[in-house]
């Protein structure tokens, strides 16, 4: 029996598909450094890293060990647990106790200012000093989006 447990979490080890959370923790790196500014290349050579081994952190595809999160931390200017802040709560440990450790259920706000186009839109739209152009704007993306923009 033991041995086709050790079978099956091999099987798992051995998958391409990143674990949950080290994406998330990735996803998190990847925001911390476009917000930034800053290139894999650049962040890789704070670390003593390739952008291919950045790149691999920041899809989850390798998992980032304490020492490594903790120097990530340090360079991009964050504390170790903003790359666990808004993780989806189906990935919160079961065990904590509920009321005291409550997260977003959804992570889209994350995830879009994780894109270029994202990035750059909260950017743009965060110079628009006059609060009647940002409403406007914001009335034009959901119109766009198919959304009721007065809804």
């Amino acid at each position: 029996m033991a041995k086709e447990d050790d079978d099956d979490g091999e099987t798992e080890r051995g998958s391409r598909k990143p674990n949950p959370i080290d994406a998330h923790v990735g996803m998190r790196v990847r925001l911390r450094r476009m917000l930034l500014g800053m290139s894999q290349e650049k962040l890789g050579e704070h670390l003593g890293l390739t952008f291919q081994q950045v790149q691999k952190y920041e899809k989850g595809v390798n998992r980032i060990g304490a020492s490594r999160l903790f120097d990530l931390s340090r360079v991009l200017g964050v504390p170790v647990q903003f790359f666990y802040d808004e993780a989806p709560s189906d990935l919160i440990d079961e065990a904590l106790t509920p009321g005291f450790a409550e997260r977003p259920t959804e992570t889209y706000v994350i995830e879009f200012l994780s894109t270029r186009e994202g990035l750059e839109l909260n950017k743009a739209f965060v110079k628009i000093a006059d609060a009647r152009v940002r409403r406007s704007v914001v009335e034009l993306v959901r119109a766009l989006g198919g959304e009721d923009p007065l809804g």
